[in-house]
């Protein structure tokens, strides 16, 4: 009696497991390798080998820190070794002043090759006064769609850390430690017609203001 107990108690806990593994798209990904996409030579000295820059303005990277640092606009610097499906990105990001505009895309579908991405690939954004039209232009928006729960940032000339996580149609976005920002994406919504579930990331220089980006990596989750 007591061993048909057992074995049906283990039945009960793989069955619930699976069924919660199901439900829960989260607890069933695991993560892969980690990709410093601002990678370091043996010399020590940082590159930005793999990215590439559309439209106005442009980035410098400062090779013995690491840091890319954006002026001009409106272009994107995106990376171009290949496209990331789920995955977990951070960043590190520093502003020059209040109104300094940027953003981080996720899932670009295709090359950049006008402002049409801007139409099918969502954009976490980094503007600390968007608090128009109900937060969705301001920083920790799903820019358009979506607005954060609170404005985590921590003002101009210090630094930020984002820890933004895309499964699925569903997007998390931490702001400094904070979750300001979980959403199942959906389209047409806002400026965006459609959206794709696999694409590049990308970096928006936006306008003069300077801003300041450094330790991008991704963890790919499988």
């Amino acid at each position: 009696m007591k061993r048909r107990g057992f074995t049906w108690l283990i039945a009960v806990v793989v069955v619930a497991a699976f069924v919660w593994g199901v439900a829960s798209p989260t607890l069933a990904q695991t993560p892969g390798k980690t990709i410093q996409l601002i990678s370091q030579r043996s010399d020590g000295r940082f590159t930005k080998a793999g990215w590439n820059h559309y439209g106005p303005g442009y980035w410098i990277l400062h090779p013995w820190e690491g840091t890319l640092e954006a002026h001009g606009g409106m272009g994107l610097l995106w990376y171009s070794k290949k496209k990331f499906k789920d995955f977990i990105l951070e960043l590190d990001y520093m502003t020059e002043a209040k109104s300094t505009n940027s953003g981080i895309f996720v899932r670009v579908p295709d090359v950049p090759t006008s402002d049409d991405y801007i139409h099918h690939s969502f954009e976490v954004q980094i503007y600390d006064p968007g608090t128009n039209s109900g937060g969705i232009h301001m920083t920790g928006a799903i820019y358009d769609a979506h607005a954060p729960t609170e404005l985590a940032s921590k003002g101009p000339g210090k630094w930020n850390h984002y820890k933004i996580t895309c499964i699925g149609k569903r997007i998390k976005v931490e702001l400094n430690g904070k979750l300001v920002n979980d959403w199942e994406m959906t389209a047409p919504i806002g400026k965006i017609k459609d959206f794709a579930l696999e694409g590049y990331i990308g970096i928006q220089n936006h306008d003069w203001n300077t801003r300041w980006v450094k330790n991008i990596k991704v963890t790919e989750l499988k």
